[in-house]
């Protein structure tokens, strides 16, 4: 959970993915024995260049991992379809997003001088209340536990719990994870990430961690888990520097379902806006089953929708998402 093009990328990521960058390609299909060589180079041109059409976002993120096999059916790809976009303040560096019941949102925004906790109508993204964190304090994640909401920041292990009707009324907490990226709650435990491949139990009462466990995709380490949502028993976390979605079994860490969201930035971008920061907010409204999903300095957020796509099954996941191994 950092500036996108600073200091974390800088620090920890530059490297993987420029390495995941230079290795990867693409996958060549082979031209029918039976056919001529002219018209084998005619099909594989024409597949590879709506192979680039259709996937040039995700080739932005690809890393490369070796002898890793092709998807079966299980863990599975989903896509959206977008059912509602909303207003969202394009200077909100979004850290953290919490559906609160009503149509609001509580919303953590990041960077130094700029930082804050926040209440957000949905329909038209206007502030209701904020605090304004004091600019030593990086924000970051947030989660909604009761009337409490709990905020954890970057690189400092220290966090705030505010009461969700009046955000002057908080007190801070020390952490033990490495540093504070995401916190979602399952309303008995607190989850968190710290931007490594590590998910994290607190307790809610003490903060202290209860548990942690490392997060798998067939064998592999999944880093980078950023903002967190807790839905229908599963972890959802952001996958930093990526336009991915986690499905995460919090009892074992294990990664069984990716969601790719690839269309929202790309249509932002076709619609002339700049400046845009990675994906990074999530927010489910567990009475009425809407997801909510924004970015960092975005001027929309979207009520999406979850489709699956079967024509994905056999498709490598470095090719969508980067993940190390």
């Amino acid at each position: 959970m950092v500036v996108g093009s600073s200091k974390k990328r800088s620090k920890r990521r530059s490297s993987d993915f420029s390495a995941a960058m230079a290795s990867s390609s693409l996958a060549q299909n082979k031209a029918s024995a039976s056919r001529s060589k002219k018209q084998s180079g005619i099909i594989r041109a024409t597949y590879i260049l709506s192979t680039l059409l259709g996937l040039s976002v995700f080739f932005l993120f690809f890393a490369s991992w070796k002898n890793t096999d092709a998807l079966g059916s299980d863990p599975q790809f989903f896509t959206i379809d977008v059912v509602n976009e909303f207003p969202h303040d394009p200077e909100a560096f979004t850290q953290g997003l919490v559906y609160g019941g009503n149509d609001t949102l509580f919303e953590s925004t990041g960077l130094y001088g700029r930082s804050s906790v926040r209440q957000v109508l949905l329909q038209t993204g206007k502030v209701q209340a904020s605090h304004q964190m004091d600019k030593s304090f990086f924000g970051e994640g947030l989660t909604l536990l009761g009337e409490r909401l709990f905020q954890v920041t970057w690189l400092k292990k220290i966090g705030f719990v505010y009461n969700r009707y009046n955000f002057s009324e908080h007190i801070k907490f020390n952490h033990q994870m490495q540093d504070g990226w995401g916190l979602a709650t399952d309303g008995s435990v607190i989850y968190g990430s710290d931007g490594s491949s590590t998910l994290y139990q607190l307790d809610p009462h003490t903060l202290k961690v209860l548990g942690s466990a490392t997060v798998l995709y067939k064998d592999h380490e999944v880093p980078y888990l950023n903002e967190l949502e807790y839905i229908n028993g599963e972890v959802w976390a952001n996958v930093w520097m990526t336009d991915c979605i986690a499905r995460i079994s919090p009892k074992n860490g294990m990664v069984h379902s990716w969601i790719l969201l690839h269309q929202l930035r790309q249509g932002l971008l076709e619609s002339g806006h700049t400046g845009l920061d990675v994906l990074n907010g999530i927010a489910w409204d567990k009475e009425r089953n809407r997801l909510f999903v924004t970015g960092k300095l975005w001027p929309k957020l979207y009520e999406v929708k979850l489709q699956p796509v079967t024509a994905l099954v056999n498709a490598r996941i470095e090719t969508l998402c980067p993940l190390r191994s």
